[in-house]
Formats: C-alpha cells, sequence, structure tokens
C-alpha cells in the first residue's frame, strides 16, 4: 500500500457549532493516520463557529461566500492532499475510513461513499440506510460523504455553484457517467443525523426529494429545482 498517498478532508459549514467539535474528535479518533488536513469552509455562520474552532490546530478555517457547492469548491482549491474528502458537518465517518478510502483508492476507484445509517430507528430509514449500499446513482447523496482524486475533481470542473440543492447529486452524476471511472460504494455505515426529517416530518421531507429528483430527470435547472424546494419547505 502507498503510505504516501494523503486526504483532504474537506467540511462545508453553517452555523454548527452544535456538531462541529464532536465531529471533529470523531475523526481524529477514527483516522488511521491517512488524513493530511482538515479543512473547514464556513459560509457566514452567524453562531460563533469561527471563534470555537480558533486556536484549534486540528483544523484550518476558510470562509467562503455561501453555498454548499461554492464552500466546497473553494476547500478544493486550497487542499494538498492526493484526495478529497467531502463530509457533511453532521456524518460520521466508521473506524479507520480513511483506511478504507486509501484501500479502494489503490484498487483504482478513484471516487466513491460510505453506505449510509441514519440515528433514527425509523422503519424508513433504516430502509433509506440499506438503499444506500447500491451502487447507482439514484441511491447516492451527500450525507454518504464523498471522496474523489483531486485531479479527477479538477478535471470534472468541481461541482457546479450555479445548484444551491441538489449539488452533491449533480456531480456524482457526472463521476458515474465519466468513461472508466469506477465509483465504490463502501459497506462501512456513516453514521448522520436525521435532525432534517425530524423537524420537517419524515414523509413531507421524503416527498420533497422524490419530486426534486423526478423534476431533474425531466431536464429541471438549478433555479427551477430550488423554487420547487423554497415552496414546500
Amino acid at each position: 500500500m502507498n503510505s504516501n498517498l494523503c486526504i483532504s478532508i474537506i467540511i462545508p459549514v453553517l452555523n454548527e457549532t452544535e456538531n462541529i467539535l464532536s465531529l471533529i474528535d470523531s475523526l481524529e479518533e477514527n483516522s488511521a493516520g491517512f488524513v493530511y488536513e482538515i479543512l473547514v469552509v464556513d459560509g457566514g455562520s452567524s453562531d460563533g463557529i469561527i471563534k470555537l474552532l480558533q486556536g484549534d490546530n486540528r483544523v484550518e478555517v476558510l470562509k467562503s461566500k455561501k453555498g454548499r457547492a461554492k464552500q466546497m469548491n473553494y476547500g478544493a482549491q486550497k487542499a494538498k492532499g492526493d484526495i478529497l474528502y467531502f463530509l457533511h458537518a453532521d456524518s460520521f465517518p466508521p473506524k479507520n475510513f480513511d483506511l478504507f478510502i486509501v484501500l479502494y483508492f489503490q484498487k483504482n476507484y478513484l471516487a466513491g461513499c460510505f453506505r449510509l445509517k441514519f440515528k433514527s430507528r425509523h422503519w424508513w430509514l433504516q430502509l433509506a440506510g440499506w438503499l444506500s449500499s447500491i451502487n447507482h446513482i439514484y441511491c447516492r447523496g451527500g450525507d454518504q460523504s464523498l471522496y474523489v482524486e483531486s485531479k479527477l475533481f479538477k478535471y470534472l470542473g468541481g461541482y457546479n455553484e450555479d445548484y444551491i440543492i441538489y449539488e452533491d447529486n449533480e456531480f456524482i452524476k457526472r463521476l458515474y457517467k465519466k468513461p472508466r471511472t469506477r465509483f465504490k460504494v463502501i459497506k462501512k455505515p456513516i453514521l448522520t443525523s436525521a435532525r432534517r426529517y425530524e423537524k420537517t416530518g419524515i414523509w413531507k421531507l421524503q416527498k420533497v426529494y422524490f419530486q426534486i429528483y423526478f423534476q431533474q430527470f425531466l431536464g429541471a435547472g438549478p433555479e427551477k429545482l430550488y423554487e420547487h424546494y423554497k415552496k414546500i419547505l
């Protein structure tokens, strides 16, 4: 195994003081030693997250324009690792997550994610987690995290900043479509919060997600998708 490979973790945040320190502690505890840097990219938080992280030598805090696609692209521009690992602030990767990424990367899986597991016992969310183990574009989402070769990310042009929502899916779809790019779903669970479902209601939020997927399938652009999202939620 090539021990010289290193990973840059990129975490876009907006008012995430509730989760960020727990996540950083978890990343430190569960890393096998391939993490080169953790970049926390703030999009204009008002909850004091930058002050909270000041002096924490485990992370580098970057300031970006608001918008997850913009924040992740900015983090990627600053990253120094061979592999970029995009992670939401409420998603906690498994033990030795970075070792798994490097192992599959060296098997020529230049992009991939982990299987999703929600912090919920609700049967639908448990089913959704199981479905995320299927290697198909319509089973993908940002909460599963995403690793991708830095060179490949730049070749594809990064995230489309026109998307305020659905930016993860749009980029991953381009990964799936690129010839000879093998995408790996690592069958280890990444534990993610169910807070959006709990706040909005499981069936209401899931209905919106299905509608957005369907509209995008029919050719709707980023503005129309966001307008629909705002109208319902």
